[in-house]
């Protein structure tokens, strides 16, 4: 689906808490490494954040854990642009176990463009916002998910 970003990977036994599932910490590295990797997809790579002084950190993040996953499991993150602000913008996340094609878990993150050299937030740029789709209905994700990404 377009403007959905999709990185797929299989869950290693370092993930792994003592409760025998993927630790909640993990989600959230996982969603800073897909949001990372969408940027740069879209011609934000860390290079152009280094080079325009500006980066982006998190207001908030919530997730809402519905099965658990374990080791050797088939993953895929989708990622996509729920919309935007003046300063901030709402990512949302969806993981998705392969094997049985289950929602895993649902998350957002709240992202403040900031100034880097301040910490102050600042006016996310128009080629920025140009760069990304966003959508702002994540129905239309889930069911392009449940017809579409099985065959990935």
């Amino acid at each position: 689906m377009r403007g959905v970003f999709v990185h797929s990977f299989t869950v290693s036994g370092e993930s792994i808490d003592v409760n025998g599932h993927v630790n909640n910490l993990e989600y959230l590295r996982w969603m800073q490494e897909v949001a990372t990797m969408h940027s740069a997809a879209q011609g934000w790579p860390l290079e152009r954040y280094l080079r325009t002084k500006t980066t982006w950190v998190v207001r908030s993040h919530s997730i809402q854990y519905l099965r658990p996953a374990f080791a050797g499991d088939s993953i895929s993150l989708l990622t996509w642009i729920a919309g935007f602000n003046d300063r901030m913008s709402p990512r949302r996340y969806l993981f998705w176990r392969l094997s049985d094609q289950k929602i895993l878990a649902r998350a957002e993150t709240i992202w403040v463009f900031v100034d880097a050299s301040t910490g102050n937030p600042i006016r996310i740029p128009d080629d920025f916002k140009a760069a990304f789709e966003v959508i702002g209905d994540d129905a239309d994700v889930l069911q392009a998910v449940r017809k579409d990404l099985p065959k990935i």
